[in-house]
């Protein structure tokens, strides 16, 4: 059933967005826009849950299987739990399992950081060590901006 599921949905987004499966060829560089349609905090603690969301966009932008996925939302959950936010923990692991989609036409999507249609490849081991590298340019870009 998913398979069938998997190609109506990938025929509705390549006929709509006129995009083609070459189209996500490419790793991009890391990017993270927080916690995408969600507060990154609380209104006196502004950025309580951020770094769950950006841990969370790294495992969303790489991509891989639906488990992998689940893992990641899993993961995203328990983090803001620690942060002592129970009720938004659960909130934002209904919209991420909701929203974050694949097969939405959507920038947060699960593996975001490839073009359309990627859906819930397992990038190989060569797409690993890319990934490694675009993450550490990112987190040295992070620490060179920290110090201006």
């Amino acid at each position: 059933m998913r398979f069938h599921l998997t190609l109506l949905i990938f025929g509705v987004i390549t006929i709509g967005t006129g995009c083609s499966p070459e189209a996500g060829a490419e790793l991009k560089a890391f990017t993270s826009d927080g916690c995408s349609s969600f507060p990154d905090g609380t209104l006196k603690q502004k950025q309580l849950w951020l770094s769950c969301c950006i841990a969370h966009d790294k495992a969303y932008w790489l991509g891989g299987s639906y488990e992998q996925r689940v893992l990641a939302d899993k993961k995203l959950k328990l983090c803001v739990e620690k942060v002592g936010e129970k009720a938004i923990a659960n909130l934002m692991l209904a919209g991420v399992r909701v929203g974050g989609s694949p097969y939405w036409p959507t920038s947060f999507r699960w593996g975001y950081g490839w073009g359309y249609f990627r859906g819930y490849e397992v990038p190989s081991n060569q797409e690993r060590a890319l990934a490694e590298q675009l993450l550490k340019a990112y987190e040295a870009n992070l620490k060179a901006a920290k110090k201006k």
